[in-house]
């Protein structure tokens, strides 16, 4: 009887895998699996349920995926180095509820960068945060809006003593002060915790910086941002095991049941592709970001944190109000198969929410399909003959990126590492 509305899932599954490979995809949150990793998914692991830890389950039948995540918590614990890895979280936020439902109670006080300042939804009171406080307060920045204010946050974590300071955010341009805030923090006994969700494979490259050794007490992350993992949360940390314990209970059964084990096999593999491509790939995705900003200042747009060489991460920020404002910016270029997303800028009240100043752009996808230095510039005027030029580009974008279709950064059929590109498969 609905054959034919399966038939036209099907076809919208299709269309949607052939528009992206034709698309510059500049969403700072995504991502693409290599071949070997997205053809494990959807195995007979897609079916099954695994609750509890490796040989201690709550189902029989496990045997095999009990060693697949205790090599993907080995490995993350190697790259990370850190003693503890929960790898059961299906997501990013999923990671951070566990965490504030076992250290975050009525009336605590806990610091976070506001929405403005970058800090992601599930730190503020609509999100997961404020299931459990609502004394939440903002962190001081800079004038300039995109770094804290290291001299006023200690002074304020001394007068407030917050349980919590949470650093990392979803603006995300430059590097946190951890150690800076470490001190401050040991005397009023708060702890930090760092949601590395957009940032996570530049620290596993070693090229951004090491949260866990200048003093966060732990990390959370999404797992398919700059890491090339499947679409899953982990927490890593080096705390005592009583406190580990809490963490360990927060993530089941507190925030998750069975955690999704077809993407888990797919993140065991990613993990060994981050271990011998990860420091590559997070070189050439900071070179990457960096050039696309200095393209696009060149070009006339008000690139943010030009004075602090634009960025440190793979993302870049752009105060378009001069060409319309965010939400119409990012439409027009949709429209032209440029894809990324309107963004909120530090200067903004949030009432500008929807209707917001910036763009915000990730270079981590088209670096993973080849593109350089070279490309960003490319890209730069292509969005510039678009936005300020008023020029239909969609033909020219489309015949740009049919260079680049390619998986980079990956192993082959045959486990040999790759000197030539890897094929995305197409859709059945």
């Amino acid at each position: 009887m609905y054959a034919k509305k399966i038939s036209e899932i099907e076809k919208l599954i299709q269309k949607q895998d052939e528009w992206r490979c034709q698309c510059i995809n500049l969403i700072a949150s995504e991502n693409v699996l290599s071949q070997r990793a997205r053809a494990a998914g959807c195995s007979d692991f897609a079916h099954r349920y695994a609750e509890g830890h490796p040989g201690e389950r709550y189902y029989r039948g496990t045997s095999y995926i009990d060693e697949i995540e205790s090599q993907l918590k080995t490995n993350l614990k190697i790259i990370f180095e850190c003693d503890h890895c929960e790898v059961r979280p299906i997501s990013g936020t999923n990671a951070n509820e566990a965490v504030f439902s076992r250290f975050v109670g009525p009336g605590d006080v806990v610091m976070v960068n506001s929405t403005p300042g970058g800090g992601h939804i599930s730190h503020h009171r609509r999100g997961s945060l404020g299931k459990f406080t609502h004394n939440i307060i903002d962190f001081p920045v800079t004038t300039d809006g995109y770094r804290i204010d290291v001299e006023k946050a200690a002074y304020l974590i001394e007068k407030t003593r917050p349980k919590l300071i949470v650093v990392g955010k979803s603006l995300f341009l430059f590097p946190e002060p951890v150690a800076e805030l470490a001190e401050a923090c040991r005397h009023s006994k708060t702890l930090i915790m760092y949601d590395g969700a957009h940032v996570l494979g530049l620290i596993a490259g070693k090229r951004f910086q090491r949260p866990l050794a200048e003093g966060a007490w732990l990390m959370t992350a999404s797992t398919h941002k700059t890491f090339f993992g499947s679409q899953r949360g982990v927490i890593l940390s080096n705390m005592e095991e009583e406190s580990w314990r809490k963490i360990d209970r927060g993530a089941f059964p507190g925030s998750s049941s069975n955690h999704h084990l077809d993407t888990l096999a797919q993140m065991a593999i990613c993990a060994y592709e981050m271990m011998d491509f990860g420091d590559t790939y997070a070189e050439d995705t900071i070179r990457n970001a960096r050039s696309l900003a200095a393209a696009l200042d060149r070009l006339g747009f008000d690139v943010q944190g030009r004075e602090f060489g634009y960025t440190e991460s793979h993302q870049v920020a752009v105060n378009v109000k001069a060409q319309g404002g965010g939400e119409k910016v990012s439409r027009t270029l949709e429209a032209n198969d440029i894809i990324l997303n309107m963004n909120m800028l530090p200067h903004e009240p949030l009432s500008n929410h929807d209707r917001p100043d910036g763009i915000r752009l990730g270079v981590q996808e088209m670096t993973r399909f080849g593109m350089g230095e070279a490309e960003m510039g490319q890209i730069a005027e292509l969005i510039h003959a678009c936005i300020v030029g008023k020029k239909d580009v969609k033909e020219d974008v489309n015949r740009f990126r049919s260079q680049f279709r390619e998986v980079r950064y990956s192993y082959d059929n045959f486990g040999e590492r790759r000197t030539e590109p890897l094929k995305l498969m197409k859709s059945a």
